[in-house]
């Protein structure tokens, strides 16, 4: 078997939800009194040095939590995050998505002439596009953006954007490679978001 405490820590540090006593002892395989004993020595262990985090039994389990002292510096982490600047890809990527809506990844792929998967993950969880149905012909997922990108950029509706066209090309002559890659979209796309390769998310996370 496995060390006691160091085992303990490892399945908290993966849980998503607070796990009791009973839960813990059949997965490390030690009796539950041991298993007890090691939870309260390993959060009196962790009070004593001070760590940035704590362990609690709450709602009948035990789980990791960041002590309240330091919200302060988990907050301004997490408000960072979200307000960081998006990349130029990003950036782009949405300006097709904002002209272009409902269209379909692999029409926003096509225009941009890179695979825009992780980006368009990167754009759903800031919540400034989101999902608008299906294409009727191809069945591909298509996407739209959210009012909240109107409030970033400051305008009522998208009859306020600039008039993109004059920087544009014809967008007539890409129109069967597009329709091709909406369709190949369609056939390769699963029920969810397929994972992709970091290499392909061209560091836009």
């Amino acid at each position: 078997m496995a060390e006691l405490r160091p085992a303990l820590e490892a399945l908290l540090m993966v849980a998503d939800q607070p796990l009791d006593q009973v839960v813990l002892a059949s997965a490390v395989g030690y009796p539950e009194g041991e298993v007890v004993e090691a939870l309260t020595a390993l959060a009196t262990e962790y009070d004593e040095q001070g760590r940035g985090f704590e362990l609690r039994n709450v709602a009948g389990g035990w789980r990791y939590y960041t002590r309240e002292e330091l919200a302060g510096v988990v907050e301004a982490f997490v408000l960072d995050g979200q307000q960081a600047r998006l990349t130029q890809a990003a950036l782009e990527t949405l300006a097709v998505v904002a002209y272009q809506q409902p269209v379909s990844r692999a029409r926003v792929s096509a225009i941009r002439g890179v695979n825009v998967d992780g980006v368009m993950r990167t754009l759903l969880n800031r919540g400034l596009v989101e999902e608008a149905g299906q294409d009727g012909e191809h069945g591909a997922t298509l996407y739209r953006t959210t009012s909240y990108f109107l409030e970033r950029i400051g305008i009522v509706s998208l009859d306020d954007l600039p008039e993109l066209a004059p920087y544009l090309p014809e967008l007539d002559e890409m129109e069967e490679d597009l329709a091709a890659s909406a369709q190949r979209d369609a056939a390769a796309e699963p029920a969810g978001d397929p994972p992709t390769a970091e290499a392909a998310d061209e560091g836009e996370q």
